[in-house]
């Protein structure tokens, strides 16, 4: 019993610190933003065209491509594009209930926006990195005017995905030429540690006969405590 509950603690801290071990990046600069509806000040003299921008957000980090001009181009998910052509509409800032349903729906854009709504109220921090990391990390970054460029190309309605066609993809397609996103490839790791974790047998295990106890033996109860840890038996 005490090693399954260091086991459960480990997990538990496991996702509270996930945010800090997998979404972090050794190679972003802060530069304070202003909270959202405050004037904002023109960009600093540190901030060019072509920079690829970070803003972390609560589980990850969103990025953009930096136009100048205090714009800022990024794939948000957004449902509005399947609903309507209206550009003034279009042009609104995207909000949460918009970028909610464009999750579900795996509707997103590729749209411009000024640092203060590409912000939202967080911190904005400037990737300095002149190589790619994760999957394209033996890739060299293009010329900052020619990752403006491809930005500016893309915009207009995409298909979204949260693992495979994000944010991330679209600024390293921009600025390396090849679409990768270490966020992905960092909770994919996760997943993989998770599953091949003999520790996690028992504990689905355990879980499944729980709920067999206080909800009886049923099929939705007794399929899953055995097709569960079954699963991740032969995938360990």
């Amino acid at each position: 019993m005490i090693n399954l509950f260091a086991f459960l603690v480990e997990k538990v801290s496991l996702l509270c610190k996930l945010k800090v071990l997998v979404f972090g990046s050794a190679h972003a600069h802060e530069r304070p933003t202003p909270p959202r509806g405050a004037s904002s000040p023109p960009p600093p003299p540190s901030l060019h065209r072509g920079d690829l921008l970070e803003v972390p957000r609560t589980l990850f980090t969103h990025f953009g491509v930096y136009l100048g001009d205090d714009r800022v181009a990024h794939l948000i998910p957004d449902i509005l594009p399947a609903l309507t052509d209206d550009r003034r509409r279009l042009a609104s800032a995207v909000t949460n209930g918009r970028l909610i349903a464009g999750c579900l729906c795996r509707r997103a854009a590729v749209r411009v926006d000024s640092l203060e709504d590409f912000a939202y109220g967080s911190r904005i921090l400037v990737n300095r990195a002149n190589a790619g990391a994760g999957s394209a990390k033996r890739a060299k970054a293009l010329p900052a005017e020619e990752v403006a460029r491809r930005a500016e190309a893309l915009l207009g309605s995409f298909p979204y995905s949260l693992l495979w066609n994000n944010c991330e993809h679209f600024v390293t397609y921009c600025r390396y030429g090849r679409a990768a996103s270490r966020q992905t490839e960092r909770f994919c790791e996760c997943i993989k540690w998770l599953i091949r974790d003999r520790r996690s047998i028992l504990v689905t295990g355990i879980l499944g006969i729980i709920s067999m106890l206080f909800c009886g033996m049923a099929t939705s109860t007794t399929l899953p405590t055995i097709l569960i840890p079954f699963t991740l038996w032969m995938a360990g």
